[in-house]
């Protein structure tokens, strides 16, 4: 019998996703409620998403990140020269970093200046990528 209601399921899932392949369970539910209900399956948000797990049906999310390093590029490269020293005062080495952020319109990048001593930040900037 249960054979039979995940078989149910699957049908009806299937016939969602051939129109869209990308929709998750959680959407899949709101959308597919009234057609358990005329099959007059009860199916709650578990139960497909452990049908779909064991049928090898769940979507899984496409990371989309920037692209943040080249390391085959024409610049020179300069050596660590601080790899062995020892910090022993505030502004004796500065260091920075480039961290990308996800906003509405895109990726915006914030490029922070720390003291190493203090680990107080002395300068950003924050840019749109273009």
């Amino acid at each position: 019998m249960r054979l039979k209601i995940e078989q149910q399921i699957i049908n009806i899932v299937s016939k969602k996703r051939k129109s869209l392949p990308r929709e998750g369970v959680r959407k899949l539910m709101k959308s597919l409620d009234n057609e358990f209900t005329k099959a007059s399956l009860k199916v709650g948000r578990d139960t497909l998403f452990n049908v779909l797990r064991k049928h090898n049906m769940l979507t899984l999310r496409k990371k989309t990140s920037a692209r943040t390093t080249n390391s085959y590029h024409r610049f020179y490269k300069y050596n660590n020269i601080i790899k062995d020293m020892e910090v022993t005062r505030p502004n004796q080495v500065w260091v920075s970093d480039i961290t990308y952020i996800r906003t509405v319109k895109g990726f915006c990048y914030l490029a922070l200046i720390t003291d190493m001593y203090s680990r107080k930040i002395v300068g950003y900037d924050i840019s749109v990528i273009a």
